[in-house]
């Protein structure tokens, strides 16, 4: 047998091609790093990552009460606030000064402990203070801003600063989706309008876009824009649409780059609109819903069916395969009013019992009804807010902004109900004892999903970027 000839191989040629395979590595290191490796971002991006660990939770339900809720008057009880009410007391702040502020405003609301875990509830939430025994409280949260728009920011991406991915994004990314009809992640802004930073504050950040949350507004005319043609247009049918979206399809795929999240996120959402023309009018058709349901939410009392009725849609939603819901109770568009943001009263009759109001008796059924149909036990419900507010009055009757110290709350999904963490001071001023703050809460809801904090990245711009940064612990006190 006739053996081949090696091909001539000299010096030159071998030092050329060397340099080649060395450029070659050195550019899969450069893509690498800025994100643009095929691998890294799949054509996809929608399929689960392996977990960590093995899940106690698949979904989340955040409900965040935009404005600053008052610590002071809904779950933090402070006898020597209320002993001491009208006191004039010089606070510490950062950097060692003292802060001059008004006469210690002692909470208006009667105060009584609930459930066999004893938590202490203000009258202000009656319905919610029998779901003590499924909750676990975060008694000294912290925030480094009372600035609404950072602290909002902060809670729901865990930075100040806007442009980061939230955690509907990060949940998104990390699980990947239950259900092909419908969006992985879906915001509920409050009938009355959008928060303070607008659809910004469900936003993918630098995660590949189709991890942006869709909107999905109820008391809308159109609870998703531009889902179904304008009633103008008669002339799109069904097979039009669908011969006009196969089109639109072949030419977005011929332009595709590789590493362009945005046009193949495009092109997912119009597969996914035309799967939501059928699922998202049957998620909003409560004609199902019994009676007795309906009235658990607060149906048939104009103070709570708005927020109600967004809650029983979360509820149907999480049934229905989706993995984050975001609830908003409280509207950026119309100043300190339509919100938490209680600066001038938290009296009976005042703005802050209004949102007490419209938003107890619903999230108190959504618990009821989660529980009652075993979704509890596989879906995170996080309480939150951006701050707290401050024990001394801002005029006679309000408060005003205080990141020192605020209250938050989680049930379900491997939570342990009716137990405390952390500890304020004796006016719930500031944080005193087993402080936490976003990060520690997003690390370990996390946790429960079967993610380690420290493992879930994204590399961005050259570094690998997490949810909560560089801080965070999981807050194994709260867990069952």
């Amino acid at each position: 047998m006739k053996m081949l000839s090696p091909t001539p191989f000299d010096r030159r040629r071998f030092v050329s091609q060397l340099g080649t395979g060395f450029g070659s590595v050195a550019l899969a290191s450069l893509l690498h790093e800025s994100g643009l490796l095929a691998a890294e971002v799949p054509a996809s991006a929608a399929a689960a990552r392996a977990p960590h660990h093995r899940p106690r939770a698949k979904q989340v339900i955040q409900l965040f009460m935009l404005g600053g809720a008052s610590q002071c008057d809904t779950f933090d009880y402070k006898p020597e606030l209320q002993r001491r009410g009208g006191e004039k007391v010089n606070f510490t702040v950062t950097g060692g000064t003292q802060a001059s502020a008004g006469p210690l405003l002692k909470s208006p609301w009667d105060w009584r402990q609930h459930g066999q875990c004893g938590r202490w509830v203000t009258s202000a939430l009656p319905h919610l203070a029998q779901c003590v025994d499924d909750m676990a409280f975060l008694m000294a949260m912290h925030a480094p801003t009372s600035e609404h728009s950072a602290g909002m920011t902060m809670q729901t991406s865990g930075f100040v600063v806007p442009g980061f991915p939230t955690v509907g994004a990060w949940v998104s990314y990390a699980l990947g989706k239950l259900t092909d009809n419908l969006p992985v992640f879906v915001a509920l802004p409050d009938p009355v309008g959008l928060p303070w930073t607008g659809k910004a504050a469900w936003t993918n950040g630098f995660l590949p876009a189709l991890h942006q949350g869709t909107m999905l507004n109820p008391a809308a005319e159109n609870p998703v824009p531009d889902l179904f043609a304008p009633k103008s247009a008669g002339f799109v049918t069904a097979a039009s649409e669908r011969a006009g979206l196969d089109v639109l399809a072949q030419l977005n795929r011929a332009q595709l780059q590789p590493g362009d999240t945005r046009l193949e996120a495009r092109i997912a959402s119009y597969e996914l609109a035309a799967r939501m023309q059928l699922a998202v009018p049957d998620v909003l058709d409560l004609r199902g819903e019994t009676d007795a349901t309906k009235t658990l939410y607060g149906f048939g009392d104009a103070k709570t069916e708005p927020l109600g009725r967004n809650c029983l849609i979360a509820r149907r939603l999480v049934e229905r395969g989706v993995r984050f819901v975001q609830l908003w109770c409280g509207s950026g568009l119309a100043g300190a009013s339509g919100n938490w943001d209680n600066h001038g009263d938290i009296t009976p009759g005042s703005d802050f019992e209004k949102m007490c109001v419209r938003s107890d008796r619903p999230i108190a059924g959504l618990l009821h009804d989660l529980k009652a149909r075993g979704l509890l036990e596989e879906t995170i419900v996080l309480w939150t807010t951006e701050f707290g507010r401050t024990p001394y009055s801002q005029g006679s009757k309000g408060r005003d902004h205080n990141g020192n110290t605020f209250v938050s709350w989680m049930a379900g999904g491997g939570i342990q109900g009716g137990t405390t963490y952390g500890e304020s001071d004796e006016f719930s001023f500031r944080a005193a004892r087993d402080t936490t703050m976003c990060y520690d809460q997003h690390a370990t809801m996390l946790h429960l999903l079967g993610y380690d904090h420290e493992r879930l990245v994204f590399r961005h711009n050259g570094a690998d970027r997490r949810l909560t940064d560089v801080h965070g612990r999981v807050i194994r006190e709260i867990l069952a």
